[in-house]
């Protein structure tokens, strides 16, 4: 059977040739308009990225390679004895653009499993930073720390050409791959178990295995939650934080350690990765409120009411892009009703589902009244004993670095240029619009 580096090989050709005919038979074709908004407020819908992993559909939330959320649950190979997703397939999809086979699934967790052990450097590295450093320190430091062994940084230096690119990327992307699980772990017990270690299972795929050296819960259940959120939570078109500055970096022919450093450190920012342990606090701070107790519908109202008149924000509610019930949320309610129906917190948010989109329409400032992925996924991590806050980002980022990794290993086998976009200054802006104030008239 042909390893994935052949398999990619094989479709790095073609589509050499459909981005090369795009450049060359229609560069000058408009894709995309931008107005003095959109400079000014984050180049917000600014179409100006390729990225072939994934789409995010304003209505039909996520798609992995045109595949809904609910279409790879289905699609994607499970574990023997299991129902979520291998996140071991999500990653053969993204690069590849087809669903594998179980067997494909094996293949990568075996060639993960051989490039998986943590070389002694990096422990002595985490064991020298303070244990109260925040986990997403200690992992983008760690991520940085393995670029001591780049294989791109090598070849590179030692003038490959060109055409190689894409070939030391992939040994990068799947070196790095291999240890996240068990840096994020080393991590993990470190700070919050005294350093006292879980060794990988050898019998485990590669988000049993995380959920295994986690230690905090002995539950099937838990691994097949592992599964599911490294899977939903992988990627969500490159225009996010995390994968556009993951692209940018790499743009530069950084290698893939520095770049995606670089993007786990904008994850950790509060508008980005943060987001699901803010929920999660707010959700405990309402059961405190109620004394423990589901408060009624008619109490939920009042204190969403109280949360947003106080100048304050229903956590989890609203997307950037979305219209809709984020998909990656309604996986994971249909895992909760699956698995923990009668779990307070669970309950809880099925209540802010309940009476959080009347309220926030109601309210008008908010243009997706609908939940998030982050509304749900800080709840079914503490059911299962995963209940240090400051450790949330992390998990995230194991799962993110799936897409944003496939897609940089594409960037290079298709030549992408690096990333220098115009910009202007606040005084260049107001005589433009005032030119165009002058010249409106003449035109009429």
């Amino acid at each position: 059977m042909a390893t994935l580096k052949e398999k990619f090989y094989l479709k790095v050709g073609p589509m050499q040739a459909r981005v090369k005919a795009l450049a060359k038979d229609h560069a000058t074709v408009p894709v995309s308009k931008v107005d003095v908004g959109q400079v000014v407020g984050g180049a917000r819908d600014i179409i100006s990225m390729l990225w072939d992993v994934s789409l995010l559909d304003k209505f039909e939330g996520i798609r992995f390679r045109g595949y809904s959320i609910p279409e790879l649950r289905d699609k994607l190979p499970k574990a023997p004895g299991g129902t979520e997703p291998l996140p071991e397939g999500i990653f053969y999809l993204l690069l590849l653009g087809e669903i594998p086979t179980y067997e494909d699934c094996v293949a990568v967790t075996e060639e993960w499993r051989s490039r998986s052990v943590l070389p002694q450097y990096l422990i002595d590295v985490l064991n020298a930073v303070p244990k109260d450093t925040h986990p997403m320190t200690q992992f983008s430091l760690a991520i940085l720390q393995l670029q001591k062994d780049s294989e791109f940084a090598r070849r590179y230096k030692e003038k490959m050409p060109k055409t190689q690119y894409w070939d030391a990327m992939f040994e990068d992307v799947m070196n790095i791959l291999a240890k996240l699980p068990n840096i994020a772990a080393y991590i993990f017990r470190r700070t919050y178990f005294d350093g006292k270690h879980i060794a990988p299972d050898p019998k485990l795929d590669w988000g049993a295995n995380l959920a295994h050296m986690l230690g905090v819960s002995n539950d099937p259940a838990f691994k097949e939650l592992m599964r599911l959120y490294l899977c939903i939570h992988s990627d969500h078109e490159g225009g996010n934080v995390s994968a556009h500055t993951t692209h940018l970096v790499g743009s530069a022919l950084s290698d893939a350690y520095y770049s995606l450093s670089a993007g786990m450190d904008g994850l950790a920012g509060p508008l980005h990765g943060l987001a699901n342990q803010e929920v999660l606090g707010w959700i405990m701070d309402l059961m405190k409120e109620f004394g423990g107790v589901v408060p009624t519908k008619e109490q939920m109202e009042k204190f969403m009411w109280d949360t947003l008149n106080g100048g304050r924000v229903i956590p989890g509610y609203g997307h950037a892009v979305l219209r809709k019930t984020d998909p990656r949320y309604v996986a994971q309610r249909e895992f909760a009703l699956k698995h923990l129906p009668d779990y307070d917190l669970f309950k809880i948010v099925s209540l802010i589902y309940e009476v959080a989109p009347d309220v926030l329409t109601k309210h008008g400032k908010t243009k997706n009244p609908w939940p998030n992925v982050d509304a749900h996924s800080g709840v079914l991590l503490y059911y299962y004993g995963a209940n240090q806050f400051d450790f949330y980002t992390v998990f995230f980022g194991v799962s993110r670095a799936l897409g944003v990794l496939a897609q940089l290993i594409w960037d290079r086998a298709l030549g992408l240029p690096i990333e220098r976009p115009k910009s202007v200054t606040t005084e260049w802006l107001e005589n433009f619009i005032k030119e165009q104030q002058a010249a409106a008239p003449a035109a009429k």
